[in-house]
Formats: C-alpha cells, structure tokens, sequence
C-alpha cells in the first residue's frame, strides 16, 4: 500500500472511531439521563465486598467498582443505587435491565460470558473456592472430607466445582442446599453440616459474622479459579467501555503511585502517563464519552485499588487478607490494568 493510501485509510478508521464514540448506547444514554447508576449487589451482606450499615450506606470491594462508575460518569460516587440479589435472582436482574451493572462476586465463565449474555468487563478479586470446618472436627486437609456433609449455595459455580473435586478424588459426600448465604451460615454454625464451602473470600468474609471466629478453620486448599469482576449486557460495548476503565483507573493509579490524598498534587507531575490518566493532557475520556478527568475524579472520591483492598479487607480490617495474587504484576499478583493511552 503507498504511503497516501494508507494515510487514507487511517483517516477514514479515525473517522469510523469518533463516529463509534459519538454513540453513547442504550444503557450509558438511559443512566446519564436517570441520574444514577443502578447497582446490583451482594444481597446477604458480604464483610469487605459488599455490606449495608443501619444508616442505609454500602461499602466494600464491590461497591467501590459501582462508585467509581458513578465517579466517572457524574464526577459524584453517591449517584448509586443499590439492588441486593442473591445468587440465583442476579444474572436475571441484568438481563432484564433491572441493574445497570452486576457488581456481586460472580465468577466469570465462560457459559455466562456466552450462554447467558453476559459481558465481565474486569476482574476485580482473583479468588478460588475454599472449605471451612469446626476446629473440633481436627481436619487438616480438603482431602479428608470423605463422607462429609457440606452446605453449599444453589445457583453458584460452587455446586459443580463441589462435585467436580469429591468426584476427581474419589470420595463421596451429602449436599446441603441453601438458597441465601445467611441461611447457610446459621445451618452450618448449628451443626446442620460438617463443611461450608465457598470463595475463600467468602469464607473468611461470613467467618466474621460468627459468634467465636476462632472456633472455625478454612483450610488451605484451593479447589477452583474464581475470577470474580462487575458485568453488565452482552454486546453494551459504549457501557461496558465505561465500566471497565472505570475498574482499570484504579488499578492503574495504584501502579503510578496516585492516591485519594494526592491526586490534586499528581496533576502537576511532569510523568506523561500520569497526565494522561489525570486528564491533564490528551482527550482518553472523549473516546468514552467522559470528561477526560473522569480517572481522577474516581481516585479522588474512591480512592486507588490498593486503597480500596485495604479499606475493605486488608490486615486492618476483622478479615485481614493478604493481597496474594490480587497484588498488583509490578509485585508478584495479576491486577494489571492496560495502558491509558
């Protein structure tokens, strides 16, 4: 191709590019028009990802993903709404646009990535299915549950990777079913199974509600990948685009050193790509239909990923988990955001 023709067809690609950016979508267009960002979210209140206090506020893990989206789109994090839902009613809320977006500890896989219309646009806690049983039970090892009677939760991946693993290793076991976590969780402290099995996130979330957390063990083994990030619509490309680098803005102030304390400051920094994020120089908001110091607004009222993780389940808070491989790629983990530019 000659040198004016290919200049031709990158003006007319740009072209297509700024007509695609020009359309902001069904869901990005009904959301700016409401006010707010409908948020659904974790119904059986999850320590550190998702939990209501008695003056009606959310925090959590999760609920910063769904105040960074309302961050970006209206420069206000408190422009959320929150729709609790269990793990049997969340996939249909977002397929019948009860919710905007689903921010509720699901797996992504790749039956709901397909089968069910469903678009994750990041993941946000990389976790693996875990087991928890009594202290008094002196099991050491997920390999001695031969027998076992284990409540687990319908509607959860955790179901079939329960099977997958008694029946990889040969060993048998009762189920015990429950609808809601909290269910489980009473079923489960009054002796009505021998195991709880769940993310391991979500054992030592629900560990914390218990009367004596010391009296229960989560043992080591991991027996799944469980990729848990926000979702919304299949084929909401101008929404999703908003959703995932709103979750990337914070994954990537962390790397840059950009905090909810110096974000103001950063702004001046002479780092080209921490202008580029800040809005400071180029037009990244443009493409997505957002002021171009959206990245910054989040940070500022949300705070970066590693604030995040800290605020909801790092060693100062009742669970206390290390980052492990939700460290950032620059430290060992896979939080990895693309670059902003």
């Amino acid at each position: 191709m000659s040198v004016s023709r290919w200049l031709l067809a990158g003006a007319a690609l740009a072209g297509l590019v700024a007509a695609g950016s020009a359309e902001a979508g069904e869901t990005f267009e009904a959301v700016k028009k409401k006010g707010f960002v409908q948020c659904g979210v974790n119904n059986s209140g999850l320590p550190g990802f998702a939990q209501v206090d008695d003056k009606g506020n959310w925090a959590g893990l999760d609920i910063d993903v769904c105040r960074a989206v309302a961050a970006a789109v209206f420069g206000d994090a408190n422009k959320v709404k929150y729709t609790p839902l269990s793990a049997k009613e969340r996939f249909t809320a977002l397929q019948s646009k009860e919710v905007d977006v689903l921010s509720r500890n699901s797996t992504w896989t790749l039956a709901r990535d397909s089968a069910l219309g469903l678009d994750f646009v990041a993941v946000n806690y990389y976790d693996g299915q875990g087991f928890m049983v009594p202290k008094s039970l002196g099991v050491k090892s997920a390999k001695e549950l031969d027998g076992a009677s284990v409540c687990v939760q319908t509607g959860t991946t955790t179901e079939l990777n329960l099977a997958d693993y008694f029946r990889a290793n040969n060993m048998k076991y009762e189920p015990v079913v429950f609808e809601t976590n909290d269910e489980l969780i009473t079923a489960f402290q009054a002796g009505r199974c021998d195991v709880f099995t769940t993310d391991q996130s979500g054992l030592y979330s629900s560990r914390t509600k218990f009367e004596k957390p010391e009296n229960w063990v989560v043992l080591p083994e991991l027996i799944s990948k469980e990729p848990l990030g926000p979702a919304v619509r299949h084929g909401d490309n101008e929404w999703a685009d908003v959703v995932r680098w709103s979750f990337y803005a914070m994954v990537e102030a962390e790397e840059l050193g950009v905090t909810s304390k110096n974000v103001e400051e950063m702004k001046k920094s002479t780092n080209p790509n921490i202008r580029r994020l800040l809005g400071v120089e180029g037009e990244l908001g443009k493409g997505l239909g957002l002021p171009n110091d959206f990245a910054a607004k989040i940070i500022a009222q949300v705070g970066n990923y590693g604030e995040s993780f800290e605020r909801n389940l790092g060693e100062s808070t009742p669970l206390k988990i290390a980052r492990g491989v939700n460290a950032l790629w620059t430290k060992g983990g896979l939080q990895y955001a693309p670059p902003f530019r």
